[in-house]
């Protein structure tokens, strides 16, 4: 298996919505991942953030590209012994938090010129550094508690919005907007986007919230119910079809549910982040 952003992502977002064991009434840190993975089987028990990571990495055939550790702080150490750290965002980079980058970390599956899209272990729905399980979350990309990435040196490339990886070795630049849809397929190296504004890829972009209401007919609404059923999400006796029923609405709220949405976020209208977490191919 080649090394790639793609495989990592999609093995991340298969945990979306894993929680930890409780004691009591309390969380209690014992999860699934601290056993499997060897030289941290010790860190049962403990914060898991990093070592969710690790799992990620070990899983998804990019074992050897991320630190084996479950301390942040020396996950940085491990991206910048290697000059592989950056303060840009990175598709497949892991993020690190809090003063020194020590204090939380997931990995960063998506960007905007506002925002970073992550999947993170050990937090919860208000984005603790010590919470309860895997959640996608959305961040925003300045803040000051976002201490910078590690660049993987993914066999395929690497996207990202560091202007100053503009040249290196199997690095491409695109500063504004990237997504998983934008990482090479089979081995091919990624094209440079010269305007930096990224691109939309193979996934069908949002179409807005006011798109999804009764009669509405389109094969996106088709191909949405698809995903959806793939998610294990379906609330449909028949179909998916082109038209917007109940059922297209039910199984969106079981997909935002899935995420860890609650309250007026999960009314099954889609949201921008919630359609593009769904990954809705183009026709």
């Amino acid at each position: 298996m080649s090394s790639n952003a793609a495989d990592l992502i999609r093995v991340a977002r298969d945990e979306v919505g894993y929680q930890e064991g409780r004691s009591g009434s309390h969380w209690n840190n014992i999860q699934k991942y601290s056993p499997t993975v060897p030289g941290l089987e010790w860190s049962q028990g403990e914060a898991w953030c990093a070592t969710f990571v690790a799992w990620c990495a070990q899983q998804s055939g990019n074992a050897g590209l991320f630190p084996v550790t479950a301390s942040c702080a020396e996950g940085v150490a491990w991206f910048r012994d290697r000059d592989r750290f950056t303060d840009y965002p990175v598709i497949g980079g892991q993020v690190f938090y809090g003063p020194g980058g020590g204090s939380h970390t997931g990995i960063c599956v998506a960007y905007t010129s506002s925002t970073i899209t992550t999947v993170e272990g050990n937090t919860n729905d208000d984005g603790s550094s010590e919470g309860d399980g895997v959640y996608l979350k959305t961040r925003d990309r300045k803040s000051s508690w976002v201490y910078g990435y590690g660049v993987p040196d993914f066999a395929d490339g690497v996207i990202l919005a560091d202007p100053q990886w503009r040249d290196r070795q199997g690095a491409v630049y695109f500063g504004q907007e990237a997504s998983a849809a934008d990482q090479p397929n089979g081995g091919a190296r990624p094209q440079a986007d010269s305007s930096g504004d990224g691109g939309e890829g193979g996934y069908e972009p949002f179409p807005g919230a006011d798109f999804f209401q009764d009669g509405q007919k389109s094969d996106v609404i088709t191909r949405m119910g698809e995903r959806l059923v793939a998610e294990g999400c379906s609330a449909y006796a028949e179909g998916p079809g082109p038209e917007w029923s109940g059922a297209d609405l039910e199984s969106f709220r079981n997909w935002q549910h899935k995420l860890g949405d609650s309250g007026s976020d999960a009314d099954g209208i889609p949201g921008p982040k919630q359609w593009d977490a769904l990954q809705v191919p183009r026709g």
